[in-house]
Order: structure tokens, then sequence, then C-alpha cells
């Protein structure tokens, strides 16, 4: 085999092994978030249901009117600065 062939295998061998130590050690690292991250994978996923049925936000803001008026000012105004960062995010 070629000298410079030679090199160019036991190379790729070299970072094809490296690459496979660095995903296990990954792996291993973010081993404790996944609980987290799958909760917040969770949130995205309600956000993005929730963000595309405008009317289930209409009815959640009627429903709290009726049963707490006083409250339902400050939900709205909640919901208006949720709605707008939304926005800005896509």
């Amino acid at each position: 085999m070629n000298p410079k062939l030679a090199r160019l295998a036991e190379r790729r061998h070299r970072l094809v092994a490296q690459a496979a130590a660095q995903r296990a050690a990954l792996a291993h690292d973010v081993e404790p978030w996944r609980a987290h991250l799958a909760r917040v994978d969770q949130g995205v996923t309600a956000f993005r249901y929730v963000a595309q049925r405008p009317a289930l936000i209409v009815g959640a803001v009627l429903l709290l009117a009726a049963l707490r008026p006083r409250r339902a000012g400050k939900w709205l105004q909640r919901g208006w600065l949720a709605w707008q960062f939304g926005r800005r995010l896509r």
C-alpha cells in the first residue's frame, strides 16, 4: 500500500475513534439534563399547539374573565406580552 494512503487510513482510524469517544462523553454529560430537556420539549409542543389555535386562547380568556373579572386584565396583559414574544421568536 502507498505510504501516503496508509498514513491517511491511520489518521482516519484515529479520527473515527476520537469522534466515538467524544459522542460517548457527550451522551454521558447530557444524561442528567435528559428529563429537563424532555419537559422543555413538551412545553414547546404545547405552546405551538395553542399558538396554532387562537380560539383556545380566546376561550380561555373569556372563561377567566367570567370567573374572575378583576384578574382578567392582568392575564390579558400577560397574554398579549406572551403573544408578542412568540411573534418575535419567529
